[in-house]
């Protein structure tokens, strides 16, 4: 039975990059085990953009304190438990930490299903924070109609590449914006994106209207600041924006810039609409046995770029803003019955 947990705790409170000095690895015992809580032995960590928001003074998502347990979503397999709902061997997933063993109430995990895809697969093209993320900006916020031109960036991204997919199934014309020349050819050649713009090394402005002379239809946002405003200036009449996240700015939350050309909005009877997936509860069910569908019968890709070792946590989520991850980025904890 396993005795100790080893957890990432935040050190030092980041003031602007995020960067492997601001965490530290500890060792802890564990404890006994209370009535209604259940223990995991974490086998995936989901690498989320939110994790950075967690990081300073009132927080959306609920704040970490320096010498406090790095939150995450993760999934694993029950090793005891005090609920009688979940038993020995289970697979579960839900807010377990960065940590290898988490004891975690009840009430705040969920059965995994590895038959319909394998327990990484719950995390990205079937987790929360990614497919069902894509899954809900597209069908409830942003329904693409066949013809449409639907952009979305930080394409090469979780959400980005599964929102991407969603709207090319239900019949839109799609352009992906990511960083460097590989991942734009990951987007056309893997995913099936009709275009790609590399921000990096094309005029994103100029490459829009090249790709979408008619103006854009539905404008899927994961990155906001500057390019939030190269798009509002290229929407079309009636467009729609849904506003997912804002990478761009996580790290600079005491100084977010918003977009200067919102008036598009009106001159263009534009909308724009954020969201966050928790508010969506009844798309849940949809969400996923559609999505677990297209996996199995590989209508969607979903990359995972996995690190091994709780150790690398902090360097996969400094990955993720650095933009060094194609798909979606997980850190794997090997036991050691695993070799």
């Amino acid at each position: 039975m396993t005795t100790v947990n080893q957890k990432i705790v935040l050190a030092e409170m980041p003031q602007g990059a995020v960067g492997p000095e601001h965490f530290s690895l500890e060792v802890e015992d564990l404890g006994p085990l209370e009535e209604g809580q259940v223990r995991i032995a974490v086998d995936y960590i989901s690498i989320d953009a939110f994790i950075r928001t967690t990081l300073r003074d009132g927080s959306f998502h609920q704040s970490v304190g320096v010498g406090g347990t790095i939150g995450a979503l993760g999934a694993g397999h029950v090793i005891d438990t005090g609920s009688e709902q979940f038993h020995v061997g289970d697979a579960v997933k839900g807010p377990v930490g960065a940590q290898t063993v988490a004891t975690v109430p009840a009430q705040y995990l969920e059965t995994v299903d590895e038959s319909l895809a394998p327990l990484s697969a719950h995390l990205g093209a079937l987790g929360l924070t990614t497919g069902l993320t894509a899954w809900v900006g597209v069908r409830d916020i942003g329904r693409p109609q066949p013809g449409e031109t639907f952009v979305v960036s930080a394409a090469a991204g979780a959400v980005g590449s599964i929102a991407g997919q969603i709207a090319r199934m239900d019949g839109a014309r799609v352009i992906g914006i990511a960083g460097g020349p590989a991942k734009a050819a990951h987007l056309v050649d893997e995913l099936g994106f009709d275009a790609a713009i590399d921000y990096k090394n094309d005029d994103v402005a100029a490459r829009l209207r090249e790709l979408a002379p008619d103006g854009v239809n539905v404008y899927f946002d994961n990155v906001g600041g500057e390019l939030l405003d190269v798009v509002l200036d290229q929407m079309a009449e009636r467009g729609r924006i849904v506003i997912c996240g804002a990478i761009s700015q996580y790290e600079r939350t005491g100084d977010v810039r918003g977009p200067s050309l919102y008036l598009r909005l009106a001159e263009r009877q534009c909308r724009m609409e954020g969201f966050a997936v928790f508010h969506f509860p009844e798309s849940y069910a949809p969400a996923t046995a559609e999505l677990a569908g297209w996996l199995a019968d590989g209508s969607i890709v979903m990359t995972e770029q996995v690190v091994t070792g709780i150790e690398r946590f902090p360097e996969a989520l400094e990955t993720m803003f650095t933009g060094g991850n194609v798909g979606k980025l997980l850190v794997h904890i090997e036991r050691q019955d695993e070799g």
